[in-house]
């Protein structure tokens, strides 16, 4: 129990301290480009920023929602990423919290906070008094508008998520092992040895 919780203790700061930095990162790097572009683009950017919260919420789903089974007799076969894949299923909790709580929480902030520079846009360039009913109305409108197309995205992604759980992480697995191949990479460790499939036969 006491080692239970040191090891989530020290999890959860690591969490913490992750979400920080890529919250910092993401939010620098979406506000210059905002500043620099037309309120177009800027909603393609927000589009963008959903799109991404709600791909790596379906990405936990499917995390939590596989079993790890499948994979075994494909990793006796040596059959690209595998092993990999099983290391996902493995750490279904961790992997599930960065992608559902950091970057699908971080996406829901700074899509708020980008949609906001894009109503400041717009409110400039068509010359609406601050604090005027137009731009209450379109601060409304565009708030509801994102806030519909997260959640109604992310509950069409957790369906895709559990119906095709094994396809989406066999995709995630084989891309890990693509990613620690080519850059040495190591984005979740092997903790467990994995079984032949004689002993899994066993």
């Amino acid at each position: 129990m006491k080692n239970f919780l040191h090891k989530t203790l020290k999890w959860s700061i690591s969490i913490a301290v992750i979400t920080a930095v890529l919250a910092a990162i993401f939010s620098l790097a979406s506000t210059s480009v905002l500043n620099q572009v037309n309120w177009t683009i800027g909603l393609v950017v927000v589009l963008a920023i959903v799109i991404i919260g709600v791909f790596f919420d379906m990405l936990g789903i499917a995390a939590a929602a596989a079993d790890e089974k499948p994979f075994h007799a494909m990793a006796a076969n040596k059959v690209y990423g595998a092993r990999h894949s099983i290391r996902i299923v493995r750490n279904a909790d961790r992997f599930a919290s960065f992608c559902n709580d950091v970057i699908g929480d971080i996406a829901g902030i700074i899509s708020g906070a980008a949609a906001t520079i894009v109503i400041i846009q717009l409110a400039t360039e068509f010359q609406m008094n601050s604090g005027s009913l137009l731009e209450n109305s379109l601060n409304i409108g565009l708030t509801s508008v994102i806030a519909a197309l997260t959640v109604g995205g992310k509950a069409i992604g957790k369906s895709v998520a559990i119906e095709f759980s094994r396809n989406i992480i066999f995709q995630v697995g084989k891309t890990l092992q693509f990613v620690e191949e080519k850059l040495h990479i190591v984005i979740i460790k092997d903790t467990k040895k994995i079984k032949s499939k004689n002993q899994q036969d066993n």
